[in-house]
Protein backbone atom coordinates (compact mmCIF):
# COMPACT_ATOMS: atom_id res chain seq x y z
CA UNK A 1 0.00 0.00 0.00
CA UNK A 2 2.81 2.27 0.89
CA UNK A 3 4.70 1.95 -2.53
CA UNK A 4 1.28 2.25 -4.61
CA UNK A 5 0.94 5.48 -2.44
CA UNK A 6 4.22 6.68 -3.24
CA UNK A 7 3.58 5.68 -6.47
CA UNK A 8 1.16 7.71 -7.41
CA UNK A 9 2.42 10.61 -5.39
CA UNK A 10 5.18 10.51 -7.71
CA UNK A 11 2.74 10.22 -11.01
CA UNK A 12 0.92 13.10 -9.61
CA UNK A 13 4.07 15.21 -9.29
CA UNK A 14 5.56 14.57 -12.93
CA UNK A 15 1.93 15.47 -14.07
CA UNK A 16 1.83 18.35 -12.47
CA UNK A 17 5.39 19.42 -13.62
CA UNK A 18 4.59 18.58 -17.34
CA UNK A 19 1.24 20.74 -17.14
CA UNK A 20 3.80 23.35 -15.71
CA UNK A 21 6.14 22.55 -18.78
CA UNK A 22 3.12 23.14 -21.02
CA UNK A 23 2.22 26.40 -19.59
CA UNK A 24 5.25 28.17 -19.67
CA UNK A 25 5.84 26.92 -22.80
CA UNK A 26 2.74 27.95 -24.41
CA UNK A 27 2.85 30.79 -22.61
CA UNK A 28 6.61 32.38 -23.43
CA UNK A 29 5.88 33.56 -27.32
CA UNK A 30 2.15 35.15 -25.97
CA UNK A 31 4.44 37.10 -23.33
CA UNK A 32 6.70 37.86 -26.10
CA UNK A 33 4.44 39.36 -28.01
CA UNK A 34 2.56 41.16 -25.25
CA UNK A 35 5.94 42.60 -23.97
CA UNK A 36 6.25 44.01 -27.48
CA UNK A 37 2.68 46.07 -27.56
CA UNK A 38 3.50 47.11 -24.35
CA UNK A 39 7.02 48.46 -24.91
CA UNK A 40 5.17 50.38 -27.99
CA UNK A 41 3.30 52.42 -25.42
CA UNK A 42 5.90 52.60 -22.82
CA UNK A 43 7.93 54.35 -24.99
CA UNK A 44 5.67 56.72 -25.93
CA UNK A 45 5.09 57.34 -21.75
CA UNK A 46 8.52 57.55 -21.20
CA UNK A 47 9.61 60.54 -24.53
CA UNK A 48 6.22 62.34 -23.59
CA UNK A 49 7.69 62.63 -19.82
CA UNK A 50 10.49 64.13 -21.09
CA UNK A 51 8.43 67.41 -22.58
CA UNK A 52 7.46 67.99 -18.86
CA UNK A 53 4.79 67.53 -16.29
CA UNK A 54 2.49 69.18 -18.39
CA UNK A 55 2.67 67.32 -21.32
CA UNK A 56 2.82 64.02 -19.90
CA UNK A 57 -0.37 64.76 -18.03
CA UNK A 58 -2.10 65.57 -20.91
CA UNK A 59 -0.83 62.30 -22.91
CA UNK A 60 -1.68 59.99 -20.06
CA UNK A 61 -5.21 61.24 -20.76
CA UNK A 62 -5.35 61.10 -24.38
CA UNK A 63 -3.13 57.39 -23.96
CA UNK A 64 -5.67 56.27 -21.98
CA UNK A 65 -8.50 56.82 -23.47
CA UNK A 66 -7.10 55.57 -26.76
CA UNK A 67 -6.16 51.96 -24.98
CA UNK A 68 -9.69 51.37 -23.34
CA UNK A 69 -10.72 51.54 -26.94
CA UNK A 70 -8.70 49.71 -28.42
CA UNK A 71 -8.77 47.01 -26.13
CA UNK A 72 -12.33 46.68 -25.80
CA UNK A 73 -12.47 46.43 -29.77
CA UNK A 74 -9.46 43.34 -29.54
CA UNK A 75 -11.27 42.00 -26.76
CA UNK A 76 -14.27 41.61 -29.16
CA UNK A 77 -11.45 39.95 -31.74
CA UNK A 78 -10.14 37.78 -29.44
CA UNK A 79 -12.42 35.16 -30.59
CA UNK A 80 -10.75 35.01 -34.32
CA UNK A 81 -8.20 32.32 -32.90
CA UNK A 82 -10.49 30.02 -31.42
CA UNK A 83 -12.99 30.06 -34.09
CA UNK A 84 -10.37 29.67 -37.00
CA UNK A 85 -8.28 26.71 -34.95
CA UNK A 86 -11.40 24.99 -35.08
CA UNK A 87 -11.87 25.66 -38.58
CA UNK A 88 -8.52 24.35 -39.41
CA UNK A 89 -9.20 21.44 -37.20
CA UNK A 90 -12.70 20.34 -39.32
CA UNK A 91 -10.51 21.27 -42.36
CA UNK A 92 -12.68 23.48 -43.23
CA UNK A 93 -10.74 26.15 -45.32
CA UNK A 94 -13.60 28.06 -46.55
CA UNK A 95 -14.64 28.71 -42.49
CA UNK A 96 -11.31 29.84 -41.84
CA UNK A 97 -11.00 32.54 -45.20
CA UNK A 98 -15.01 33.55 -43.79
CA UNK A 99 -13.76 33.97 -40.42
CA UNK A 100 -11.15 36.17 -41.04
CA UNK A 101 -13.03 38.29 -43.64
CA UNK A 102 -15.77 38.72 -40.94
CA UNK A 103 -13.03 39.54 -38.38
CA UNK A 104 -11.79 42.46 -40.63
CA UNK A 105 -15.27 43.60 -41.48
CA UNK A 106 -15.97 43.91 -37.40
CA UNK A 107 -12.66 45.32 -36.92
CA UNK A 108 -13.58 48.25 -39.58
CA UNK A 109 -17.34 48.77 -37.52
CA UNK A 110 -15.52 49.33 -34.27
CA UNK A 111 -13.32 51.57 -35.80
CA UNK A 112 -15.21 54.02 -37.22
CA UNK A 113 -17.44 55.06 -34.42
CA UNK A 114 -14.38 54.57 -32.30
CA UNK A 115 -12.73 56.89 -34.10
CA UNK A 116 -15.43 59.49 -34.07
CA UNK A 117 -15.56 59.43 -30.30
CA UNK A 118 -11.76 60.33 -29.98
CA UNK A 119 -11.77 63.05 -32.85
CA UNK A 120 -14.29 64.83 -30.11
CA UNK A 121 -12.43 63.72 -27.11
CA UNK A 122 -11.74 67.32 -25.72
CA UNK A 123 -14.82 68.30 -25.64
CA UNK A 124 -15.59 64.98 -23.84
CA UNK A 125 -12.82 65.40 -21.16
CA UNK A 126 -13.75 69.14 -20.71
CA UNK A 127 -17.24 68.23 -19.97
CA UNK A 128 -15.79 65.40 -17.45
CA UNK A 129 -14.37 68.18 -15.70
CA UNK A 130 -10.97 67.86 -16.57
CA UNK A 131 -8.15 70.70 -16.66
CA UNK A 132 -8.45 72.95 -19.85
CA UNK A 133 -5.34 72.54 -21.42
CA UNK A 134 -4.86 68.47 -20.29
CA UNK A 135 -8.01 68.26 -22.52
CA UNK A 136 -7.00 70.14 -25.16
CA UNK A 137 -3.06 68.03 -25.70
CA UNK A 138 -5.19 65.02 -25.09
CA UNK A 139 -7.43 65.94 -27.96
CA UNK A 140 -4.36 67.27 -30.40
CA UNK A 141 -2.95 63.72 -29.17
CA UNK A 142 -5.74 61.83 -30.33
CA UNK A 143 -6.40 63.73 -33.05
CA UNK A 144 -3.33 62.42 -34.34
CA UNK A 145 -2.99 58.96 -33.48
CA UNK A 146 -6.82 58.05 -34.05
CA UNK A 147 -6.23 57.25 -38.00
CA UNK A 148 -3.85 53.46 -36.50
CA UNK A 149 -7.44 52.35 -34.96
CA UNK A 150 -8.07 50.33 -37.63
CA UNK A 151 -4.99 49.14 -38.84
CA UNK A 152 -3.97 48.00 -35.08
CA UNK A 153 -7.93 46.16 -35.22
CA UNK A 154 -7.19 44.75 -38.27
CA UNK A 155 -3.56 43.60 -37.08
CA UNK A 156 -5.95 41.53 -34.41
CA UNK A 157 -7.19 39.77 -36.43
CA UNK A 158 -4.38 38.92 -38.98
CA UNK A 159 -2.83 38.30 -35.17
CA UNK A 160 -5.32 35.41 -34.35
CA UNK A 161 -4.79 33.89 -37.92
CA UNK A 162 -1.38 33.41 -37.26
CA UNK A 163 -1.72 32.27 -33.79
CA UNK A 164 -4.38 29.86 -34.48
CA UNK A 165 -1.68 28.23 -36.95
CA UNK A 166 0.88 27.92 -33.78
CA UNK A 167 3.00 30.28 -35.82
CA UNK A 168 3.74 33.57 -33.31
CA UNK A 169 7.25 34.50 -34.35
CA UNK A 170 6.09 36.29 -37.77
CA UNK A 171 4.09 38.51 -35.21
CA UNK A 172 7.05 38.59 -32.27
CA UNK A 173 9.63 40.03 -35.16
CA UNK A 174 6.86 42.50 -36.41
CA UNK A 175 6.36 43.65 -33.33
CA UNK A 176 10.17 44.28 -32.10
CA UNK A 177 10.62 46.06 -35.50
CA UNK A 178 7.29 48.48 -34.31
CA UNK A 179 9.09 49.05 -31.14
CA UNK A 180 12.42 50.22 -33.07
CA UNK A 181 10.42 52.24 -35.35
CA UNK A 182 8.26 54.04 -32.65
CA UNK A 183 11.32 55.05 -30.76
CA UNK A 184 12.95 56.25 -34.10
CA UNK A 185 9.81 58.24 -35.33
CA UNK A 186 9.03 60.06 -31.82
CA UNK A 187 12.45 60.68 -31.67
CA UNK A 188 12.32 62.35 -34.85
CA UNK A 189 8.42 64.30 -34.78
CA UNK A 190 8.01 64.82 -30.80
CA UNK A 191 11.55 66.38 -30.70
CA UNK A 192 11.96 67.67 -34.34
CA UNK A 193 14.84 65.93 -35.59
CA UNK A 194 16.36 64.74 -39.05
CA UNK A 195 15.54 68.47 -40.19
CA UNK A 196 11.42 67.62 -39.37
CA UNK A 197 9.57 70.10 -37.35
CA UNK A 198 9.28 69.65 -33.43
CA UNK A 199 5.44 68.58 -32.99
CA UNK A 200 5.68 67.22 -29.31
CA UNK A 201 2.25 65.27 -28.34
CA UNK A 202 1.08 65.64 -31.90
CA UNK A 203 4.49 64.10 -33.26
CA UNK A 204 3.67 61.49 -30.79
CA UNK A 205 0.18 60.62 -31.71
CA UNK A 206 1.11 60.63 -35.67
CA UNK A 207 4.30 58.42 -35.08
CA UNK A 208 1.71 55.72 -33.02
CA UNK A 209 -0.61 56.05 -36.03
CA UNK A 210 2.13 55.26 -38.67
CA UNK A 211 3.26 52.26 -36.25
CA UNK A 212 0.29 50.50 -36.37
CA UNK A 213 -0.55 50.84 -40.17
CA UNK A 214 3.05 49.90 -40.72
CA UNK A 215 2.59 46.61 -38.54
CA UNK A 216 -0.56 46.01 -39.86
CA UNK A 217 0.91 46.28 -43.94
CA UNK A 218 4.18 43.88 -42.89
CA UNK A 219 2.07 41.45 -41.43
CA UNK A 220 -0.41 41.15 -44.14
CA UNK A 221 2.75 40.88 -46.82
CA UNK A 222 4.04 37.89 -44.79
CA UNK A 223 0.52 36.29 -45.03
CA UNK A 224 0.16 37.17 -48.84
CA UNK A 225 3.60 35.69 -49.20
CA UNK A 226 4.04 32.28 -47.29
CA UNK A 227 2.89 29.18 -48.58
CA UNK A 228 1.18 28.00 -46.01
CA UNK A 229 -0.77 31.31 -45.41
CA UNK A 230 -1.56 31.77 -48.79
CA UNK A 231 -2.89 28.17 -49.50
CA UNK A 232 -6.30 29.46 -47.40
CA UNK A 233 -6.62 32.33 -49.97
CA UNK A 234 -7.92 35.12 -47.20
CA UNK A 235 -8.54 37.70 -50.14
CA UNK A 236 -10.48 35.78 -52.55
CA UNK A 237 -13.34 37.60 -53.87
CA UNK A 238 -16.82 37.05 -51.55
CA UNK A 239 -16.30 40.23 -49.02
CA UNK A 240 -19.54 40.71 -48.18
CA UNK A 241 -20.91 40.48 -45.31
CA UNK A 242 -22.20 37.38 -43.36
CA UNK A 243 -24.60 38.24 -41.14
CA UNK A 244 -24.49 34.26 -39.45
CA UNK A 245 -20.41 34.83 -39.00
CA UNK A 246 -20.84 38.45 -37.51
CA UNK A 247 -23.46 37.26 -35.20
CA UNK A 248 -21.17 34.28 -34.08
CA UNK A 249 -18.01 36.82 -33.34
CA UNK A 250 -20.01 39.57 -31.65
CA UNK A 251 -21.96 36.80 -30.07
CA UNK A 252 -18.57 35.34 -28.02
CA UNK A 253 -16.51 38.10 -28.46
CA UNK A 254 -18.91 40.82 -26.72
CA UNK A 255 -18.87 39.01 -23.38
CA UNK A 256 -15.05 39.43 -23.28
CA UNK A 257 -14.56 42.97 -24.49
CA UNK A 258 -17.27 44.03 -21.79
CA UNK A 259 -15.37 42.51 -18.97
CA UNK A 260 -11.62 44.27 -20.38
CA UNK A 261 -13.39 47.50 -20.59
CA UNK A 262 -14.63 47.22 -17.56
CA UNK A 263 -11.05 46.41 -16.33
CA UNK A 264 -9.23 48.99 -18.25
CA UNK A 265 -12.54 51.35 -17.61
CA UNK A 266 -12.00 51.66 -13.65
CA UNK A 267 -8.26 52.46 -14.35
CA UNK A 268 -9.45 55.13 -17.22
CA UNK A 269 -11.42 56.40 -14.22
CA UNK A 270 -8.78 56.46 -11.67
CA UNK A 271 -6.95 58.87 -14.16
CA UNK A 272 -9.95 60.98 -14.60
CA UNK A 273 -9.95 60.83 -11.35
CA UNK A 274 -6.36 61.91 -10.67
CA UNK A 275 -6.83 64.93 -13.16
CA UNK A 276 -10.14 66.19 -10.92
CA UNK A 277 -6.94 65.87 -7.93
CA UNK A 278 -3.93 67.85 -9.95
CA UNK A 279 -1.24 67.52 -12.11
CA UNK A 280 1.22 66.04 -9.92
CA UNK A 281 -0.96 63.44 -9.24
CA UNK A 282 -2.06 63.13 -12.70
CA UNK A 283 1.97 62.26 -13.90
CA UNK A 284 2.78 60.00 -11.06
CA UNK A 285 -0.07 58.15 -11.23
CA UNK A 286 1.04 57.86 -15.33
CA UNK A 287 4.58 56.94 -13.89
CA UNK A 288 3.29 53.91 -11.53
CA UNK A 289 0.50 52.82 -14.07
CA UNK A 290 3.02 52.55 -16.39
CA UNK A 291 5.40 50.36 -14.61
CA UNK A 292 2.66 48.23 -13.30
CA UNK A 293 1.51 47.49 -17.03
CA UNK A 294 4.79 46.28 -18.09
CA UNK A 295 5.12 44.00 -15.43
CA UNK A 296 1.04 43.04 -16.12
CA UNK A 297 2.29 41.43 -19.32
CA UNK A 298 3.51 38.28 -17.91
CA UNK A 299 0.52 37.04 -16.25
CA UNK A 300 -1.28 38.42 -19.08
CA UNK A 301 0.38 35.51 -21.02
CA UNK A 302 0.13 32.91 -18.80
CA UNK A 303 -3.70 33.63 -18.87
CA UNK A 304 -4.16 33.39 -22.82
CA UNK A 305 -1.98 30.19 -22.47
CA UNK A 306 -4.28 29.38 -19.56
CA UNK A 307 -7.41 29.69 -21.86
CA UNK A 308 -5.95 27.45 -24.14
CA UNK A 309 -4.63 24.87 -21.64
CA UNK A 310 -7.90 24.53 -19.84
CA UNK A 311 -10.18 24.26 -23.15
CA UNK A 312 -7.98 21.70 -24.67
CA UNK A 313 -8.72 19.56 -21.08
CA UNK A 314 -12.37 20.41 -21.03
CA UNK A 315 -12.57 19.12 -24.53
CA UNK A 316 -11.33 15.93 -23.55
CA UNK A 317 -13.84 15.64 -20.73
CA UNK A 318 -10.41 15.93 -18.58
CA UNK A 319 -11.42 17.38 -15.24
CA UNK A 320 -7.96 15.95 -13.73
CA UNK A 321 -6.76 18.16 -16.31
CA UNK A 322 -8.79 21.69 -16.35
CA UNK A 323 -7.96 21.27 -12.54
CA UNK A 324 -4.01 20.89 -12.82
CA UNK A 325 -4.05 23.24 -15.97
CA UNK A 326 -6.56 25.80 -14.01
CA UNK A 327 -4.47 25.82 -10.67
CA UNK A 328 -1.04 25.34 -12.62
CA UNK A 329 -1.95 28.65 -14.46
CA UNK A 330 -2.85 30.60 -11.36
CA UNK A 331 0.25 29.77 -9.68
CA UNK A 332 2.77 31.00 -12.35
CA UNK A 333 0.69 34.07 -12.38
CA UNK A 334 0.74 34.89 -8.93
CA UNK A 335 4.33 33.97 -7.83
CA UNK A 336 5.40 35.98 -11.09
CA UNK A 337 3.38 38.82 -9.64
CA UNK A 338 5.02 38.47 -6.17
CA UNK A 339 8.25 39.53 -7.36
CA UNK A 340 7.38 42.12 -9.15
CA UNK A 341 5.92 43.05 -5.63
CA UNK A 342 9.00 42.81 -4.33
CA UNK A 343 10.65 44.76 -7.00
CA UNK A 344 8.39 47.85 -6.31
CA UNK A 345 9.07 48.05 -2.78
CA UNK A 346 13.41 47.83 -3.66
CA UNK A 347 13.67 49.61 -5.97
CA UNK A 348 10.99 52.55 -6.42
CA UNK A 349 13.48 55.41 -7.47
CA UNK A 350 15.12 53.36 -10.03
CA UNK A 351 11.81 52.81 -11.41
CA UNK A 352 11.03 56.21 -11.72
CA UNK A 353 13.59 57.32 -12.65
CA UNK A 354 13.20 55.80 -16.30
CA UNK A 355 10.48 58.39 -16.99
CA UNK A 356 11.54 61.42 -14.39
CA UNK A 357 14.56 63.39 -13.57
CA UNK A 358 15.23 62.23 -9.84
CA UNK A 359 16.74 65.65 -8.75
CA UNK A 360 14.91 67.92 -11.33
CA UNK A 361 13.19 70.86 -9.23
CA UNK A 362 9.54 70.73 -11.28
CA UNK A 363 9.67 67.12 -10.95
CA UNK A 364 10.48 66.44 -7.13
CA UNK A 365 6.66 66.15 -6.54
CA UNK A 366 6.34 64.16 -8.80
CA UNK A 367 8.37 61.63 -8.15
CA UNK A 368 7.76 61.54 -4.46
CA UNK A 369 3.91 60.37 -5.45
CA UNK A 370 4.97 58.28 -7.91
CA UNK A 371 7.12 56.42 -5.27
CA UNK A 372 3.95 56.18 -2.98
CA UNK A 373 1.79 54.78 -5.36
CA UNK A 374 4.22 52.02 -6.76
CA UNK A 375 4.09 51.28 -3.00
CA UNK A 376 0.66 50.64 -3.24
CA UNK A 377 0.86 48.87 -6.40
CA UNK A 378 3.39 46.20 -5.03
CA UNK A 379 0.64 45.11 -2.78
CA UNK A 380 -2.00 44.90 -5.02
CA UNK A 381 0.49 42.52 -7.82
CA UNK A 382 -0.86 39.46 -6.27
CA UNK A 383 -4.04 39.93 -6.84
CA UNK A 384 -3.74 41.74 -10.20
CA UNK A 385 -2.00 37.94 -11.36
CA UNK A 386 -4.80 36.53 -9.52
CA UNK A 387 -7.51 38.07 -11.30
CA UNK A 388 -6.42 38.21 -14.94
CA UNK A 389 -5.51 34.19 -14.81
CA UNK A 390 -8.57 33.79 -13.01
CA UNK A 391 -11.06 35.34 -16.00
CA UNK A 392 -8.74 33.16 -18.46
CA UNK A 393 -9.25 30.27 -16.79
CA UNK A 394 -13.06 30.38 -17.24
CA UNK A 395 -13.42 32.09 -20.99
CA UNK A 396 -11.25 28.34 -21.66
CA UNK A 397 -14.71 26.25 -19.89
CA UNK A 398 -17.32 28.83 -22.31
CA UNK A 399 -17.87 30.58 -18.86
CA UNK A 400 -18.01 34.77 -20.53
CA UNK A 401 -21.67 35.73 -18.99
CA UNK A 402 -20.99 35.40 -15.27
CA UNK A 403 -17.23 36.71 -15.13
CA UNK A 404 -18.69 39.85 -16.93
CA UNK A 405 -20.90 40.57 -14.23
CA UNK A 406 -18.41 39.67 -11.73
CA UNK A 407 -15.78 42.40 -13.61
CA UNK A 408 -18.55 44.98 -13.73
CA UNK A 409 -19.46 44.80 -9.90
CA UNK A 410 -16.03 44.17 -8.57
CA UNK A 411 -14.16 46.51 -11.01
CA UNK A 412 -16.83 49.42 -10.83
CA UNK A 413 -18.80 48.59 -7.74
CA UNK A 414 -16.14 47.90 -5.57
CA UNK A 415 -13.13 49.74 -7.03
CA UNK A 416 -13.98 52.82 -8.61
CA UNK A 417 -16.72 53.24 -5.65
CA UNK A 418 -14.20 52.96 -3.19
CA UNK A 419 -11.42 55.17 -5.40
CA UNK A 420 -14.02 57.57 -5.23
CA UNK A 421 -15.21 57.73 -1.45
CA UNK A 422 -11.29 57.40 -0.31
CA UNK A 423 -9.90 60.07 -2.21
CA UNK A 424 -12.91 62.59 -1.85
CA UNK A 425 -14.85 61.88 0.71
CA UNK A 426 -11.79 60.75 3.15
CA UNK A 427 -9.93 63.35 2.01
CA UNK A 428 -6.83 60.80 0.86
CA UNK A 429 -6.32 62.03 -2.27
CA UNK A 430 -3.88 60.04 -5.09
CA UNK A 431 -3.24 57.49 -2.49
CA UNK A 432 -7.16 57.22 -1.84
CA UNK A 433 -7.69 56.17 -5.46
CA UNK A 434 -4.83 53.61 -5.81
CA UNK A 435 -6.08 51.96 -3.03
CA UNK A 436 -9.44 51.58 -4.20
CA UNK A 437 -7.51 49.91 -7.27
CA UNK A 438 -6.29 47.61 -4.91
CA UNK A 439 -9.68 47.15 -3.43
CA UNK A 440 -11.38 46.09 -7.22
CA UNK A 441 -8.79 43.72 -7.94
CA UNK A 442 -8.75 41.69 -5.13
CA UNK A 443 -12.54 41.51 -5.09
CA UNK A 444 -12.47 40.59 -8.68
CA UNK A 445 -9.91 38.04 -8.20
CA UNK A 446 -11.45 36.15 -5.27
CA UNK A 447 -14.99 35.82 -6.89
CA UNK A 448 -12.90 34.22 -10.20
CA UNK A 449 -10.64 32.32 -8.14
CA UNK A 450 -13.92 30.94 -6.05
CA UNK A 451 -16.10 30.38 -9.32
CA UNK A 452 -13.65 28.22 -10.76
CA UNK A 453 -12.82 26.27 -7.58
CA UNK A 454 -16.81 25.93 -7.45
CA UNK A 455 -17.06 24.59 -10.83
CA UNK A 456 -14.18 22.25 -10.53
CA UNK A 457 -16.08 21.33 -7.21
CA UNK A 458 -19.07 20.44 -9.59
CA UNK A 459 -17.76 18.31 -11.54
CA UNK A 460 -17.40 17.62 -15.30
CA UNK A 461 -21.00 18.88 -16.43
CA UNK A 462 -20.46 22.25 -14.79
CA UNK A 463 -17.68 23.00 -17.14
CA UNK A 464 -19.79 23.69 -20.10
CA UNK A 465 -22.54 25.62 -18.42
CA UNK A 466 -22.85 29.08 -17.41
Amino acid sequence: MARRLQAQATTDGDSWRAELRATVKLALPLVATQLGQIAIHTTDVVMIGWLGPQSLAAGILGHQVYFVSWLFGLGILTVIAPLVAQAIGAEDDERVRKTVQQGLWVALGLALPTCWMLWHTESILGWLGQDEHHARGAGLYLRATLWGMGPGLAFGVLRGFVAALSRPRCVMVIMMGGVGLNLLSNYALMFGHFGLPRLELVGAGISSSLVNTLMCVSLLAYILWDAQFRNFHLFRSGWRPVWSHLRQILGLGLPIGATLLCESGMFAGAVLLMGWIGTAELAAHAVAGQCAAVFFMVPLGIAQASTVRVGLAAGRHDMTGITRAGWAALGLGVGFMAGTGVLFLSLPKTLVGLFLDLHGADTAPVVQLAIRYLAIAALFQLVDGAQVVGSSILRGLNDTRVPFGIAAVGYWGVGFGTAYLLAFKLGMGGTGVWFGLAAGLAATALAFVWRFYWRERLGLLAAFRV
